[in-house]
């Protein structure tokens, strides 16, 4: 257990290293920031190496397996409305723990009560999970939900756009791509592989994609519901944040800052995972699905998940978004303010090769495509697109261009695609549109966001907001681009394979592959 802790911290520290030395870096040349800063800054990014370490050892310990239990037993139960009710409790209460969430709550918390936003995010989790879930029992294709839900959100987001509502578009997007995190992305694959893998049929592994794609609508749709209802277009973008006397912190002062962050943070952490941990042990009860071994491994699993949660918020608390609000603010003041674009660029580039989830997806290509598409084209893929995707983010932010003109053209090319690429390519697309934008998009890069936002005197609601948006739509274009290379790869093998059977070779044909 020591080594895979080992592993997980040594996967975290390469996903917190390139940002922190290009910070620093940058700080020293263009931004210089005072020593308080600079040790809040590297005492946060400690905690987070040491917090996501933790909590993705719990995820994969706790998460995945009570996900796969649940999926496996809803497909044997007899009542499809019992099913479909566990599925949306299940989908509320494993959103609320979410971190990445909790970070984008936290940014509002001056004109929002941050529970209104996790709870709303949570029941348009839930309401999805619980569609995902008819969707595989019935075969409906994912496509089809896709096109008609995607629809009904632009169309929504096109009606908020002609009022006072329109500035809460980017927030409500955002809510989408940091609600398929570290935990519920886990959970969720499982699940839908769960639940389809029972299902037996020559579809099933297709349908064993599309879970996280539908929860990534549902949140988005919630969220725009709630900016109609509670007309919230002003936020302060961070300006309780006390730059000034952060500069003058002591050793002791940073080391004082953290201890009085825990308290709080342990409190929000316990009552997050104290719904799923009464689910679970409602649902063992119920089921006896796990064995008293297994079940020991899963208590364990919420134990590190736990202390992981609370390390790691404490550090994106105290330590990290103050630095980004800071470096934002700071060089967006500047007369090289335009630097931000190509650093951004710079730091999107290596963060998606860093984040562990991205190395999960990339293998689950190369094993899909049958190494048609390997892992190092998967990487260079998204790293590129999401180095792209920061440097128009920075633009937009920098010029005040609408989140919408990037974000309308981008889904309706990936949903262009999804007519043309392999339909488990589609799945795999959609439901990756959360890998990118993982803890560090979040952590740093949203508050990098909201401070050259407030530098340059911008809309925080309207231009800051929809960063992670951005990034959570690049997958859904690359992915299936590869997806067409991987298709016109397969066509190339099954004409050479039918050239070979002709002249005598043996040749076995199966669903997607071939084999020889």
């Amino acid at each position: 257990m020591n080594k895979i802790l080992q592993e997980k911290i040594m996967e975290a520290f390469a996903s917190v290293l390139p940002i922190t030395v290009i910070v620093i870096v940058a700080s020293i040349i263009f931004v210089p920031m005072s020593a308080g800063v600079v040790m809040m800054f590297i005492a946060g990014a400690a905690l987070l190496v040491i917090g996501m370490g933790f909590f993705t050892l719990g995820a994969d310990m706790a998460m995945m397996p009570l996900g796969e239990g649940i999926g496996a037993q809803l497909s044997k139960t007899t009542s499809l409305f019992l099913a479909l009710g566990i599925s949306f409790v299940m989908g509320v209460i494993i959103t609320i723990a979410e971190p990445d969430l909790q970070v984008l709550a936290g940014q509002l918390a001056d004109s929002l009560n941050p529970w209104t936003l996790i709870v709303t995010v949570g029941i348009g989790v839930g309401i999805f999970l619980a569609l995902a879930v008819l969707r595989v029992f019935f075969g409906v294709p994912l496509m089809v939900l896709l096109l008609i839900f995607y629809a009904i959100t632009f169309g929504v987001a096109g009606y908020m756009l002609g009022t006072s509502d329109g500035a809460f578009i980017p927030v409500a997007f955002d809510s989408g791509g940091v609600t398929t995190g570290p935990i519920t992305v886990p959970f969720m694959l499982a699940m839908s592989f769960g639940v389809a893998s029972l299902r037996g049929d020559k579809n099933s592994k297709d349908d064993s994609f599309g879970f996280v794609a539908l929860c990534s609508i549902g949140p988005i749709l919630a969220v725009l519901i709630l900016g109609l209802v509670k007309n919230i277009n002003k936020v302060s973008g961070g300006d309780k944040i006390d730059i000034e006397a952060i500069a003058t912190y002591t050793n002791r002062d940073v080391v004082m800052s953290f201890l009085h962050a825990f308290p709080e943070t342990i409190k929000d952490v316990a009552m997050a995972l104290a719904a799923i941990f009464v689910f679970f042990v409602i649902f063992q009860l119920i089921s006896k699905r796990f064995k008293k071994r297994q079940v020991g491994r899963i208590l364990v699993g919420f134990v590190y998940t736990f202390i992981g949660l609370v390390v790691f918020l404490t550090g994106v608390e105290v330590g990290f978004i103050p630095a980004g609000h800071l470096f934002g603010s700071e060089l967006a003041r500047s007369e090289v303010k335009w630097l931000l674009v190509p650093l951004s660029m710079i730091i999107g580039y290596f963060i998606v090769a860093a984040e562990p989830a991205v190395h999960v997806l990339n293998k689950q290509v190369e094993d899909v495509s049958q190494g048609a598409i390997t892992q190092k084209v998967m990487n260079t893929g998204l790293s590129i697109g999401m180095s792209i995707a920061l440097g128009i983010t920075m633009v937009r932010i920098l010029t005040g261009i609408s989140i919408m003109w990037i974000l309308i053209p981008g889904y309706a090319f990936a949903l262009i695609l999804s007519f043309f690429v392999p339909r488990i390519f589609t799945g795999i697309a959609f439901d990756s549109g959360g890998v990118c934008s993982g803890p560090m998009t979040s952590t740093f890069l949203l508050p990098l966001a909201l401070g050259t936002c407030t530098g340059v005197g911008g809309d925080i609601m309207k231009d800051a907001f929809g960063i992670v948006a951005m990034v959570a739509m690049i997958p859904l274009v690359v992915i299936q681009l590869l997806g067409l290379v991987y298709g016109r790869t397969e066509t190339v093998s099954q004409e050479e394979a039918l050239s070979r059977e002709k002249a005598g070779e043996i040749v076995v044909f199966d669903e997607q592959f071939v084999y020889i």
